[in-house]
């Protein structure tokens, strides 16, 4: 028996791969860097616009548009494919990089990182499945490796360059310079992306779109907010928690009604999906909650200043991106992954437990092993995970699994960075309160008001006290933070192992299928016919005179 197989497409080949996975690392770096870049500029950048005291909003307005459009855009390039959402993505961060650019006041400012958070979920979600479409399982570990090397590289450059920008030229150009790099990423997704289109007309998921961006938003909201700008137990918060809970309901009963629910209940029927996504996000808890204190943690604890603060966490990305790089080269030669999450799981554990123990007498040199540790952990877990969730659907819900495993990674980082938030502030002023001297109120100020500088100020018995107070209000957090990553780790044992896909699923229309023969339509209107005596399937595999295709 032969079989004929389809010949490639020209983004298939490997020259035009390549070329298209540049433009998706451009459309990924566009995504990664809006989130550190600005860490530098925004003291010049509020304080400049007169809003201070909006500062809370410029990040969390991004982080909630970003993640209530995750979903969304997984859902809808399953539907009508990649290449329109990835344009429509691309397209509302160019315009909210622009409008950044220009703001007159805080308000446009943040109603620009609204816009640039409607493109910015859809970027990093379509990347990873375009890649899926075209790069079959096995070989797919190298491009999720490098794919995972890009938050590594941004979590260091974003800060260093924003603040380049912010000193030498404007703080304005940390939203100009997203304007040519998505230009050139906006080129490569018109005339590379070549992928079969979907159905004309989808039937979307309205209600479920609603109750989801709804739930979504109060649940942020509830981890921005509570235990800084309001009490835990205020109206406002526990109103928001009710809001979170009622809108979770809705979207349960909307999503086993609908037609194309935006997050498939069938999702979790799925073991590996239920245990690399839950996994997932309790490691995106524990990320974030130590990447987002420990660049402050060395400026109050050992002294640094905030590009040496920056240049310590150097370790722990330079680790994460080896690790991501070597994890995705080792899934691609030897077709083994299981161990990969386990081992980075433990030694995230292990990172946690070692950095519980830092006080301000640790040498820099151990602090920055520490870290390395942890780097390690996460470079060996983040993409794997993605790759396993995108191993257990078929091609027609990759894009909504791969997004449904970032939304709620992305969930769980908001809950890191806000509950060790809330909990540091809470531990602070108790520590404090506790062993600073009486009348040393009216020297330290206000505890929520201190800097570095102030630190250096004050006299050597506070500054000892201000310095070890702020050590033993954060580190134990960490040792807390431990037994997470344990529980991902045991989940991560339970995974099953599935034999890696070696061929990229196509989906087969019903209507393409006549007795002996597949007829496979390509996006450029093109279509193969198989050999006469039998039929070649999206796996490659021949089917014999009347057998139904593998989807």
């Amino acid at each position: 028996m032969t079989a004929t197989s389809p010949r490639p497409q020209s983004h298939e080949t490997r020259r035009g791969i390549i070329l298209l996975f540049i433009g998706l690392i451009l459309a990924m770096l566009l995504a990664s860097l809006s989130q550190t870049v600005l860490s530098a500029a925004m003291p010049t950048m509020v304080g400049e616009l007169g809003g201070v005291d909006q500062m809370l909003w410029v990040m969390t307005a991004y982080i909630l548009a970003s993640t209530i459009m995750m979903p969304i855009y997984g859902k809808m390039s399953d539907l009508i494919g990649r290449k329109t959402p990835l344009i429509a993505a691309i397209l509302l961060f160019i315009a909210g990089s622009v409008i950044g650019a220009l703001a007159p006041d805080m308000g446009v400012l943040i109603a620009a990182r609204v816009v640039q958070g409607l493109g910015g979920g859809g970027l990093i979600i379509l990347s990873q499945a375009i890649i899926a479409d075209v790069v079959p399982a096995r070989e797919r570990g190298k491009y999720m490796g490098i794919m995972g090397a890009v938050f590594a590289v941004s979590s260091v450059a974003g800060p260093l360059l924003g603040g380049w920008l912010t000193e030498q030229v404007d703080w304005r150009w940390t939203f100009w310079m997203n304007v040519p790099l998505g230009i050139v990423a906006l080129i490569a997704a018109i005339t590379l992306l070549h992928l079969p289109k979907g159905t004309s007309r989808p039937k979307i998921d309205v209600f479920g779109m609603m109750t989801l961006a709804g739930a979504t938003a109060s649940l942020i909201l509830v981890a921005s907010w509570g235990g800084n700008d309001y009490a835990w137990n205020s109206p406002v918060i526990l109103g928001l928690i009710a809001a979170t809970i009622v809108l979770s309901v809705l979207f349960v009963f909307a999503e086993r009604r609908a037609a194309e629910p935006i997050i498939p209940p069938a999702l979790f029927r799925d073991r590996n999906f239920n245990l690399a996504t839950f996994g997932g996000l309790l490691v995106g808890v524990t990320m974030f909650g130590v990447i987002g204190y420990l660049p402050t943690h060395l400026q109050m604890t050992f002294g640094a200043d905030a590009t040496v603060a920056g240049l310590l966490m150097v370790p722990m990305m330079g680790a994460m991106l080896l690790s991501s790089l070597g994890t995705g080269w080792l899934v691609s030669r030897y077709g083994r992954y299981k161990w990969m999450p386990i081992a980075g799981a433990a030694a995230l554990a292990i990172a946690l437990v070692l950095l519980g123990t830092i006080t301000p007498e640790t040498p820099l040199w151990q602090f920055c092993c520490y870290i390395a540790v942890m780097g390690m952990g996460l470079g060996a877990n983040m993409q794997i995970l993605v790759l396993i969730v995108q191993n257990s659907f078929p091609g027609r819900m990759v894009g909504t699994a791969t997004a449904a495993n970032n939304f709620f990674r992305q969930i769980g980082a908001s809950l890191g960075s806000a509950v060790i938030g809330s909990l540091f502030t809470v531990r602070l002023i108790s520590i404090l309160g506790e062993r600073l001297p009486e009348g040393a109120a009216a020297q330290v100020g206000d505890i929520g008001s201190l800097t570095p500088h102030s630190l250096l100020d004050l006299p050597d018995e506070l500054h000892s006290i201000l310095v070890h107070g702020y050590n033993d209000a954060l580190t134990p957090l960490f040792l807390w933070m431990a037994p997470l990553a344990i529980i991902g780790l045991i989940l991560f044992c339970f995974i099953r192992e599935v034999p890696l896909k070696t061929t990229i699923e196509r989906d087969i229309a019903p209507d393409a299928i006549s007795e002996g023969q597949l007829i496979i339509d390509h996006d450029d209107d093109s279509a193969e016919r198989a050999g006469s005596e039998g039929t070649v399937a999206a796996g490659g595999k021949p089917a014999g005179r009347g057998a139904r295709p593998r989807r």
